[in-house]
């Protein structure tokens, strides 16, 4: 009990450090991410803009965009944000996955899930794509194609740059072993030095932690930096 209360106060807190537009997403019930996540995300791209580093921003795992609009409007106005999802439910897990996640899926897939306050879930939404494209508009960062581009499909069929691409930043939000295994391996040839990569679900699913810790183990350049909520990754 007191150290639940202790956990309620220490994200009350958070959330008052937070920009209005981290409030305003929470607020609307467009992401799942709690005040210190969101907190650790604003962190990171004030110190890629600090540090100059070099390249765009990409989210793996869009859900109902709050994240990915917390992105786009907090990034540098230099940098362009390419947001990936099925935009729909999301995919099974594997055998890499643990239990907690088979029976998670079990659960949306019965058509069970609960939304955030009482909403549907974002996965039964008839034209989630195109919900997300309206929160975009509304928060002011209208997709365009270009500085803000939304990319429909599963991550093998489209997560992919071009040589030359460049990126500075990267948010991990897609659960389950394989996807994220895939995001990390997609994304490090392109990272930049200094570059970082937040992964949500580290310590929600042994999935994810799995394919993070062999994803460090092949890449010397890449540090765990902080764990505690969400884990942090930075490219030396």
């Amino acid at each position: 009990m007191l150290a639940e209360l202790r956990t309620r106060l220490s994200e009350t807190w958070t959330r008052r450090q937070l920009s209005q537009t981290a409030r305003d997403v929470r607020d609307a019930h467009l992401t799942y991410l709690t005040p210190t996540k969101l907190r650790n995300l604003e962190d990171a791209l004030e110190r890629i803009g600090t540090d100059c580093i070099e390249g765009d921003c990409v989210e793996y795992g869009v859900a109902l965009g709050g994240s990915a609009i917390l992105i786009a409007t907090r990034m540098t106005p230099d940098r362009c944000f390419t947001g990936f999802d099925l935009f729909g439910t999301i995919p099974p897990p594997g055998e890499a996955d643990g239990e907690k996640s088979h029976e998670r899926y079990k659960i949306i897939a019965s058509g069970h899930s609960k939304g955030i306050g009482g909403d549907r879930y974002y996965g039964y939404e008839p034209d989630l794509y195109g919900k997300v494209k309206a929160q975009f508009a509304r928060f002011g960062v209208p997709v365009d194609g270009q500085r803000i581009a939304l990319v429909k499909g599963l991550f093998d069929a489209t997560v992919s740059f071009k040589l030359e691409k460049r990126i500075a930043f990267a948010h991990i939000d897609c659960d389950w072993h394989d996807a994220v295994a895939l995001c990390l391996e997609r994304t490090w040839p392109h990272l930049s030095r200094g570059g970082i990569v937040i992964l949500d679900d580290y310590n929600d699913y042994g999935g994810c932690r799995k394919a993070t810790t062999a994803f460090l183990e092949r890449r010397p350049d890449m540090r765990l930096v902080e764990a505690t909520h969400n884990a942090i990754l930075v490219k030396s």
